[in-house]
């Protein structure tokens, strides 16, 4: 007789819900009635990218699940609680470089754990080791202690990173993050991000303009109406996986092909569709 199977771990609260959730400026509504659900994955995390007319409210969701902003109405939750605010637990990479001038590359990636180190439980000595880890995964080391002035874009684009994943959050926020890169530079960066995703595992958000970008990126892609902003497609199946796949051999892909193709479509549709 065969044993019974083990009860399946009991399921956690989504990562992320949007529940009938509205954003209104004056008279203007960014996002109407936005509800969707994004169910936890440990040790697996989800890639989701983000894209759709400008003005739609792509960067107001992201400010949403920051805590950076808050819904006229509806309820964002995270983790199952309202957010009131931003967190450790949600980490922001924005288009502008945003390293401390006055910190070497180094001393800008421990800059969040010198903060937060005590309730991590993360003493001076660990915190100097996690962050020279980060150094050598986004491909800095050499540079660590280096100023912001004396990189590159892209350098300092991967120090943004490397501090942000020092604190480990559970949800990565990206909003353009590569738009004021050089096109060589920024398909290294795409295959940074999916390579530290992939060992990281966080849920991830990340707002493009390119939609070869956004599925090279992601797993599932989402496409944003003309404001009053709302989810129009959520597009999971044939997007190709990528990781270990340098951007120009994917893109040669036919399945990847086909995957341009399908979300070109989509977002024509979209477009056409004005208020």
């Amino acid at each position: 007789m065969n044993a019974p199977a083990a009860p399946a771990p009991p399921k956690g609260p989504p990562i992320v819900e949007f529940k009938d959730v509205s954003v209104r400026f004056g008279s203007f509504t960014a996002l109407n009635q936005v509800s969707f659900t994004i169910e936890d994955k440990p040790k697996a995390g989800e890639f989701i990218t983000v894209i759709g007319p400008s003005g739609c409210g792509k960067s107001t969701a992201l400010n949403l699940i920051a805590g950076l902003l808050k819904p006229t109405q509806g309820e964002v939750l995270v983790a199952g609680r309202p957010v009131e605010k931003p967190g450790r637990d949600r980490g922001f990479i924005f288009q502008q470089y945003s390293s401390f001038p006055h910190r070497t590359v180094l001393k800008n990636i421990l800059f969040g754990l010198e903060i937060n180190g005590g309730e991590m439980g993360i003493g001076a000595a660990e915190a100097r080791d996690r962050a020279m880890e980060l150094v050598r995964h986004v491909g800095l080391l050499g540079h660590e202690h280096k100023y912001p002035h004396q990189l590159s874009g892209g350098q300092q684009q991967r120090v943004a990173i490397a501090r942000t994943l020092a604190l480990e959050p559970r949800i990565l926020l990206m909003d353009e993050p590569f738009s004021a890169l050089d096109e060589p530079t920024r398909l290294e960066m795409q295959e940074l991000v999916v390579g530290l995703w992939h060992r990281t595992q966080p849920t991830i958000f990340c707002i493009t303009h390119s939609i070869s970008e956004a599925i090279y990126l992601g797993e599932r892609v989402w496409i944003f109406t003309h404001a009053p902003g709302q989810i129009a497609y959520d597009i999971r199946e044939n997007i190709p996986p990528t990781v270990g796949i340098p951007p120009m051999v994917a893109q040669e892909r036919t399945d990847f092909k086909d995957a341009v193709r399908a979300v070109t479509e989509a977002f024509r549709k979209v477009s056409e569709r004005r208020p």
